[in-house]
């Protein structure tokens, strides 16, 4: 039996961990992190399913694959009888800009979505303010605090570990496991000292507002995105900075632009702030990589980078990533046959010499 850590138990470790599950049932997996649940960044996510039109794989084919396969994954969980426990629900709504119309369309879901499609002069007056461009989609949404739970038990059920460790270098795994899969989000900057990953600072509300059924988007990455048990006003986006905590100034102006287009915000109750740092990576790392320990050898696969788009995109580069594991395995099978075949034969052939 072999044995695969997944480090990080966030939305792609835990997916990925149960991809693995599913697709090696005879494989001895173990989710081993230091931050769970409520405090993994996935956690605060609106967790709509909306990747940005710069989210980039290594390739546009591989980047659609992702963004395909975790549509339908998580599509195939909202017609289940899964969907209340995992967290995942149908949103309609619109995305508006008075000033630029490339912010209403979306390459990649078009024609992967439902409905997406430009919205109707009426439809621009829905909202207070002079909004001449926009586009009425419907999507999935996907709460964390429902899903990660979920998983979590998906995971455990299937006779998977749990480890609450810090771990700082990734050789410390060599010796303990066949393969480990890296999904250590923002982590992986020290990690793997990788400096093509780089913050990205966000915050949110979440408030209370039952009456609040559509999401909406506005320009300057404002929006409003209703959820299971709350609706999540946004946002900011401050590139390459490292501040966790909130800021008072930028809370304010998500409030104003969220109240322009839904002035009945006003009465919702603020329930919770969050603030937290993005994992932007151009592009995303899936790939595999062998690292030398000693005598030995750790085969990794890398599974990070995902930006804001960590929920849209989990289920897509997870599956990719559990390919590469299995290729890591595959091989290690191959070159043990290929030992004992040449063992075998110089076996054979030292018998043969006594004989003659």
């Amino acid at each position: 039996m072999c044995e695969i850590a997944v480090l990080g138990a966030g939305v792609v470790g835990l997916t990925t961990a149960v991809l693995l599950q599913s697709e090696i049932p005879d494989a001895k997996i173990t989710v081993v992190a230091d931050k769970f649940t409520i405090d993994t960044l996935s956690d605060g996510a609106a967790g709509i399913f909306r990747p940005g039109t710069s989210f980039s794989g290594p390739n546009p084919e591989i980047t659609r694959q992702w963004l395909f396969d975790s549509y339908q994954h998580y599509y195939k969980i909202y017609k289940s009888s899964e969907a209340a426990k995992a967290g995942v629900i149908e949103a309609s709504g619109y995305v508006y800009s008075k000033e630029f119309p490339e912010i209403t369309k979306n390459h990649f879901l078009e024609g992967l979505l439902p409905v997406y499609r430009p919205a109707t002069p009426s439809e621009l007056k829905l909202c207070p303010g002079d909004w001449k461009y926009g586009a009425f989609f419907t999507t999935l949404v996907i709460e964390s605090r429902y899903h990660l739970p979920w998983l979590t038990n998906k995971f455990e059920k299937a006779g998977g570990k749990v480890v609450i460790r810090n771990v700082e270098r990734l050789d410390e795994l060599a010796g303990q496991f066949d393969a480990a899969v890296n999904c250590t989000g923002f982590g992986a900057k020290k990690l793997c000292m990788d400096n093509k990953l780089v913050p990205i600072r966000g915050q949110v509300y979440k408030v209370k507002a039952p009456w609040v059924k559509m999401f909406f988007y506005g320009d300057y990455d404002t929006y409003i995105i209703p959820g299971v048990d709350y609706v999540t006003l946004g946002g900011s986006r401050h590139f390459d900075s490292y501040r966790k905590d909130w800021d008072d100034h930028d809370g304010a102006g998500i409030l104003e632009r969220c109240y322009e287009i839904l002035p009945n915000l006003k009465q919702a109750e603020i329930v919770r702030k969050w603030s937290g740092l993005r994992p932007h990576r151009d592009p995303v790392r899936v790939e595999k990589e062998v690292l030398q320990v000693g005598n030995s050898t750790l085969k990794v696969v890398h599974n990070y980078g995902h930006g804001g788009y960590g929920v849209t995109t989990a289920p897509g580069t997870s599956k990719y990533a559990v390919a590469l594991v299995k290729e890591f395995l595959e091989n290690k099978i191959s070159s043990s046959f290929e030992r004992i075949t040449v063992s075998s034969f110089i076996n054979l052939c030292l018998w043969l010499c006594i004989l003659l």
